[in-house]
């Protein structure tokens, strides 16, 4: 079954740039080449700060709309309780 990733990218400048993919991989490989991508070649190197995987497309376009809506500090939070958690987990 497909999966669908939402994703928040970091470029060097410290910009947040919010996305969906079904191939996170190719993606994020697409956005560091300049292919296809909404983010300028310039902005790298780009580093994926928050994923969230959905089973349906619907469901992860929904989450990126509501994401993309937030101010730049809530998406701080979500990247930074995503750190934490999985700093937990390691320990």
């Amino acid at each position: 079954m497909k999966k669908y990733a939402v994703y928040i990218i970091r470029t060097a400048d410290n910009y947040l740039y919010t996305g969906i993919t079904s191939d996170l991989d190719r993606r994020y490989q697409e956005h560091m080449n300049g292919i296809k991508s909404c983010l300028k070649y310039k902005k790298r190197p780009f580093n994926i700060s928050y994923v969230e995987y959905f089973k349906s497309l619907k469901e992860a376009a929904k989450r990126e709309k509501e994401i993309k809506g937030w101010r730049r500090e809530k998406k701080e939070n979500i990247i930074r309780k995503l750190a934490l958690s999985s700093r937990a987990t390691k320990s």
